[in-house]
């Protein structure tokens, strides 16, 4: 199993803001069939403000480049992303079109105390 973070900005509206959060109190079946069968075995989404975090659990046979093939072949899928666009704006530096952005992990506690561990057992 794998852990992806995306992140991604609204737009800076109340208003707006409001609507996105409603549409995904009840995504659409086909959009949430389409995440499962891509590999995603849950996904949460987070807001402060007008800014989105996305935390993705996924299988072995999940890609990025699979789920965007599965997201084009998928005429539900495109009506939800061109809807979604009148909400959503890039973070800065992403390219023009370019919606969630992976992050990089730059800390992890337990990575940090196994590797403490580890440490400790090399030096007995």
């Amino acid at each position: 199993m794998k852990r992806y973070c995306l992140t991604l900005d609204l737009k800076d509206e109340p208003g707006l803001i409001e609507e996105y959060t409603e549409w995904h109190k009840n995504v659409w079946p086909e959009v949430v069939s389409n995440i499962k069968r891509s590999g995603v075995t849950d996904m949460e989404i987070y807001r402060l403000n007008n800014r989105l975090f996305m935390i993705m659990e996924t299988d072995n046979s999940f890609s990025f480049e699979k789920k965007a093939m599965m997201d084009a072949a998928d005429t539900k899928v495109q009506e939800w992303e061109e809807t979604m666009w009148k909400y959503q704006k890039g973070i800065p530096g992403a390219r023009d079109g370019e919606k969630w952005m992976l992050m990089t992990k730059i800390f992890s506690m337990c990575e940090q105390i196994h590797a403490e561990n580890l440490e400790e057992l090399n030096h007995r």
